[in-house]
C-alpha cells in the first residue's frame, strides 16, 4: 500500500511539473544573448583577446541585425508565394520566388560579410585554428540562424 501512495505520489508531481512546462512559453534569446554566447564560445576555443572579442560583438551585432530584417522580409515573400500557390497566380509566384531568391542572396553575403570581418580580427594562429573547426564547429563556410541549416559558421547554438 505504502509504495503504491509513494507512485501515485510521485506520478502527480510528474504530471503538474509538465502541465506546469507546457504553460511556459518558449522565449527565444535576444541578438545581445546570442552574441554574447558567441563570442564566448570562439573566445574558448581561439583565446580572443579583450580587444578581439569587443570587435567580434560588432560584428556579429551587425550581423544578426540585418539577419533579423531580411528573415521579415523572408516570411513575408514566403507567405506571399504560399496564397500565390494556393491560388494558381503564376505571375505571382514568379515574383515571390524571385524575392525569396533574392533575400536568401543577401543572408548569404550578411554571413560572409560578418565571417569575413571576424577572420580579419584574427592572429593567423588563430586563423589557422578556426578554420579547422569546420562550418558546423566554428569556422568558415555554415549559415547561421535564418540560412540554411541553422547553427552558424561560429557556433553550434545557432549563434551567428
Amino acid at each position: 500500500m505504502h509504495k503504491r501512495i509513494l507512485a501515485v505520489t510521485s506520478l502527480m508531481a510528474f504530471a503538474s511539473m509538465l502541465a506546469a512546462a507546457q504553460t511556459t512559453a518558449h522565449t527565444p534569446p535576444t541578438t545581445a544573448q546570442m552574441v554574447a554566447n558567441q563570442v564566448a564560445r570562439l573566445t574558448k576555443l581561439l583565446d580572443l583577446t579583450s580587444a578581439q572579442q569587443t570587435s567580434a560583438t560588432n560584428i556579429f551585432t551587425t550581423e544578426q541585425t540585418a539577419l533579423a530584417a531580411l528573415r521579415t522580409s523572408l516570411q513575408t515573400a514566403q507567405t506571399a508565394l504560399q496564397t500565390a500557390i494556393t491560388n494558381n497566380d503564376a505571375a505571382t509566384i514568379g515574383t515571390a520566388a524571385a524575392q525569396i531568391g533574392t533575400l536568401t542572396g543577401e543572408q548569404v553575403l550578411a554571413q560572409a560579410t560578418g565571417s569575413a570581418a571576424f577572420y580579419a580580427i584574427l592572429t593567423p594562429e588563430q586563423q589557422s585554428k578556426y578554420e579547422t573547426l569546420g562550418p558546423l564547429g566554428g569556422g568558415p563556410g555554415g549559415f547561421g540562424p535564418g540560412g540554411p541549416g541553422g547553427p552558424g559558421p561560429h557556433g553550434l547554438a545557432g549563434s551567428h
